[in-house]
């Protein structure tokens, strides 16, 4: 790791004169999924623990069972959680039934000002409704959809003058979704050192949330929008434009050239072992996962790079925002003692820390810091996925809308039943019932 002087200054003590405002010394639960990244906030909170006196437990879930534990939990009006480190689609609901604290007065009061933040994780992670300065969480974890490549296979002489000879450009980061379909062809079924490799792992997972998160950074890039801009909720001739039906049918495209046998139900863990253990070339994830790639004995070490979701065919270019917000849960009978993990969170020093240490800061301060592009390998693509982000609904009946998507998109894509112009047209008709069931049309 390249030590710049802004992470070097973050071994010292994060913050000085913290102390905590409680009368006494509380016990706090912080509730997220069990990923690499929770296991950076528990050494991270650490610090919080010695500075304050309150003692922090955690519950992680894994991912796969994360939304139905953690919402079951929230609407049940459950005493667990203390801190919530919930998916950004829950800030609708959350806001709306009173189950997050509303946080604005204590930003104001201790001068937490979401022009800190990068934008697009404030509107993601904090807001609700969307685009009002009314904030229900602070942004605690930035990650976004990204692809993971085998430099080390791409950089092999054999292969790149096979590769240029036969699609007339060099092998290398791919610039458009049709050349890194071309590239994910090109690796699929090949023999690299004596094993056959496939091109590209992608989401396919039907049973939560994976096959949208996968295919909806091909249709934002071919210039899928969500509604009409000037109507909301409006989505017919745009959920299904022309433009829509072109980007799920490249998906599916992806899915049938590049996509390793076995893969009809992938998400994050499956893409990670499949690129870990060589089975192909690349992999669409999300960005959480590279500092575990640069860490393994095969993949690290400069074995591997990394590149945002390339422009679609109008130059349009877009990413699946994923990332989390820190919320204080409204049932906490500690809420005091959760706004002071909040204050310290948000802090340049810890931010700075909780970057070194594996997490992905949402701070300006750390990711405009001068030294923070090479302080890793995929530090810039982060910055520059960061930047083209879109989010699914964040309305409070976002599993309503989500439950239908992943039936269409898998029975297409995967299963291959019907058209995508049939899967999209199917698509707009459950959302605008869903919208009509919510009173919104």
């Amino acid at each position: 790791m390249k030590a710049s002087k802004f992470l070097m200054a973050t071994a010292l003590t994060a913050v000085t004169g913290f102390g905590a405002s409680s009368a006494s010394a509380a016990d706090l639960t912080l509730c997220w999924a069990a990923w690499d990244p929770a296991n950076a906030l528990v050494e991270l909170s650490k610090g919080f623990e010695a500075e304050s006196g309150h003692n922090m437990s955690f519950e992680f879930v894994p991912w796969p069972n994360f939304a139905d534990r953690m919402l079951n939990e929230l609407n049940s009006n459950g005493t667990l959680c203390d801190l919530m480190i919930g998916d950004s689609q829950w800030i609708g609901g959350a806001a709306e039934n009173g189950q997050y604290l509303k946080l604005n007065e204590f930003f104001d009061a201790e001068g937490i000002t979401m022009d800190d933040f990068i934008p697009a994780t404030v509107t993601g992670y904090s807001e609700w409704p969307k685009n009002t300065p009314n904030y229900w969480a602070l942004p605690a974890f930035g990650d976004v959809v990204g692809w993971t490549y085998r430099k080390d296979w791409f950089e092999r002489p054999e292969l790149m003058a096979e590769f240029k000879e036969t699609y007339g450009y060099d092998l290398g980061v791919p610039e458009t979704l049709e050349q890194l379909q071309q590239i994910g062809a090109f690796f699929q079924g090949r023999d690299i050192d004596g094993t056959t490799v496939y091109g590209a792992a992608i989401y396919t997972e039907r049973g939560s949330e994976g096959i949208t998160m996968g295919a909806m950074n091909a249709l934002y890039s071919y210039g899928f929008q969500y509604e009409n801009p000037d109507k909301p909720y409006e989505v017919e001739g745009f959920v299904n434009s022309p433009e829509a039906v072109a980007g799920l049918e490249f998906y599916k495209l992806m899915y049938d050239t590049m996509a390793p046998p076995g893969s009809s139900n992938a998400y994050m863990g499956a893409n990670i072992d499949a690129y870990k253990s060589g089975q192909v070339a690349m992999q669409m994830n999300f960005a959480f996962i590279w500092p575990g790639v640069e860490a393994d004995p095969v993949t690290g070490g400069g074995n591997s790079g990394y590149f945002p979701n390339p422009a679609g065919p109008g130059g349009q270019q877009f990413a699946q925002l994923g990332g989390q917000g820190i919320s204080v849960v409204a049932n906490s009978s500690d809420t005091g003692a959760a706004l002071e993990y909040i204050k310290w969170f948000a802090q340049p020093e810890v931010q700075a820390r909780w970057w070194e240490l594996g997490g992905y800061s949402a701070l300006s301060a750390v990711v405009e810091d001068p030294g923070f592009a090479t302080s890793q390998p995929y530090a810039q693509t982060f910055l520059d996925s960061m930047a083209i982000v879109k989010d699914f609904w964040a309305e409070p009946a976002y599993a309503s809308l989500l439950l239908p998507t992943q039936r269409r998109f898998h029975d297409y894509v995967v299963a291959g039943q019907g058209t995508a112009q049939e899967a999209l047209d199917g698509l707009v008709a459950d959302w605008i019932e869903v919208f009509e069931d919510e009173g919104l049309r």
